[in-house]
């Protein structure tokens, strides 16, 4: 009897889990976003790289180009596959050599530093909570703070110990 009040009480207090369906995605709302993550992203690269927004420009239409049609793909095609996994699909087939514009395609995105563009997005991802992780965190009270703690310095530490054995094997 007590273990059926304890699942009951566990079923309670488990967050739903949501998912975004795909297919139901607001296509012009998102591209309006992706415009002003490629406006930005123009900016950073000007600041980081020192490339000016007019040369790079080509290249971060590209990127939006195929953004776009990645959510286009997921929306509309008849079989589910994230926006993500179109978008990434659509990016290896223009770029592999022989297709037409390959060449000119790389050229072009070669003009935008990846890891500029990212820092922002991955900055933004860090810092956005959403009321299910403050749910999370609040229920499990203070010793998620101590796991995450102690998973952050594992991860600190093994990166460390992996990048100093191949810096070594490098010598």
């Amino acid at each position: 009897m007590k273990s059926t009040q304890s699942n009951t009480s566990a079923l309670e207090n488990a967050l739903p889990i949501e998912s975004e369906d795909e297919r139901k995605t607001d296509v012009v709302r998102y591209s309006g976003l992706l415009l002003i993550a490629a406006a930005l992203g123009l900016v950073a690269n000007w600041v980081g790289t020192g490339t000016t927004p007019a040369v790079a420009l080509p290249g971060m239409v590209i990127l939006y180009a195929l953004s776009v049609a990645g959510l286009v793909l997921a929306r509309y095609v008849p079989f589910y596959l994230p926006s993500i996994a179109w978008t990434s699909l659509l990016a290896i087939v223009v770029t592999i050599p022989g297709f037409p514009g390959s060449a000119w395609t790389l050229s072009q995105v070669g003009t935008l530093n990846f890891l500029v563009l990212a820092t922002p997005a991955l900055a933004y991802a860090g810092l956005a909570l959403t009321r299910g992780e403050f749910e999370i965190a609040r229920r499990s009270g203070w010793k998620i703070v101590i796991v995450a703690i102690c998973v952050m310095f594992g991860t600190y530490i093994g990166s460390v110990i992996i990048a100093d054995l191949v810096l070594r094997l490098g010598q």
